[in-house]
């Protein structure tokens, strides 16, 4: 059954594409911040294992509410690893070692490129009258934001 929620079929067709770029590139994200919380070594491990624990479960929930959003303007969710490696703008891990300060410059690489993304994605979607999804992408923007100012404030 298709939507009624007085979005053209056009700009929701056009609003899901982005969300499911989005939802590639906070998989992809995901999977970078496990791999660094799996391999972290160094005197900082603990706190820095921790620390990554946050930003994937945080990631998690995020990834489900992007999926969730796709559904609601009715439209499906892109959900396979090769989708997701097709759809993103994000690179695989680079970063050969397992220091934390590695880990942190490759992920707040990413944190600000997806936030340059959001800034665009949250005027496409006003653009198509999607305010839900509009205010959406400004929730999600701020998160990031805040999540590289705690990248950045490791790095020295």
């Amino acid at each position: 059954m298709k939507a009624n929620i007085g979005i053209k079929e056009k700009d929701t067709a056009a609003v899901a594409a982005l969300l499911n770029k989005l939802l590639a590139d906070e998989n992809v994200l995901y999977i970078k911040v496990r791999n660094a919380h799996w391999n972290i070594e160094g005197a900082d491990f603990h706190a820095q294992h921790v620390f990554f624990e946050g930003l994937y479960d945080e990631l998690a929930e995020l990834i489900d509410e992007v999926a969730e959003r796709v559904r609601a303007i009715g439209h499906y969710a892109v959900g396979t690893m090769k989708q997701f490696l097709e759809l993103t703008q994000l690179t695989e891990m680079k970063y050969g070692k397992n220091d934390s300060q590695g880990y942190i410059k490759e992920l707040l690489g990413d944190y600000e490129s997806l936030i340059i993304t959001l800034r665009e994605y949250i005027e496409t979607a006003d653009k198509h009258g999607d305010a839900g999804t509009e205010d959406f992408l400004v929730g999600i923007l701020a998160k990031h934001e805040k999540t590289a100012w705690m990248l950045r404030a490791h790095v020295k």
